[in-house]
């Protein structure tokens, strides 16, 4: 299973998802399930937000040599399941043909009983980047439930 994390710029929420996601994996002991990140508008070869890397750190986990990737149409060929974090981006996904395998976040995590986005925490404080990122966790740890259940 190949899962594809996105967001606008591939520089805060997606890195963040995308370095929890495997960290919880990897503590779960989910071996069969990869991840990567990209972003809606992102520039390739950028790096993570130092805020993101900063809160990465406290939660265990390096960003400092992620580079941002553009979501393109063979990024999306490559993922089985793309978990986006807002509306805007889900709509992008589908433009690109990433159609059915293309879902909300939260929405995804929750099986359907919510349909949140994740906020963008791009220029503000550390405490939002630092909400986000318990977001982030929280819902990635019911994606990771779902995802061990389906297997």
């Amino acid at each position: 299973m190949r899962v594809l994390f996105v967001c606008s710029g591939n520089t805060c929420r997606s890195p963040l998802a995308e370095g929890l996601a495997r960290k919880m994996a990897a503590e779960r002991g989910l071996s069969q399930i990869t991840f990567a990140s990209a972003g809606t508008g992102a520039l390739d070869g950028g790096g993570a937000s130092e805020a993101a890397i900063l809160v990465g750190l406290e939660r265990g986990i390096d960003l400092s040599t992620h580079r941002t990737r553009a979501l393109t149409q063979g990024t999306l060929a490559q993922a089985d399941l793309v978990l986006v974090m807002g509306p805007h981006h889900l709509e992008s996904v589908r433009i690109q043909g990433g159609g059915d395998k293309a879902h909300l976040l939260d929405h995804y995590a929750s099986s359907g009983e919510s349909a949140g986005a994740v906020l963008d925490p791009f220029g503000g404080t550390l405490d939002a980047y630092r909400e986000t990122a318990a977001e982030l966790e929280y819902q990635i740890g019911r994606v990771l439930d779902r995802l061990s259940q389906a297997a």
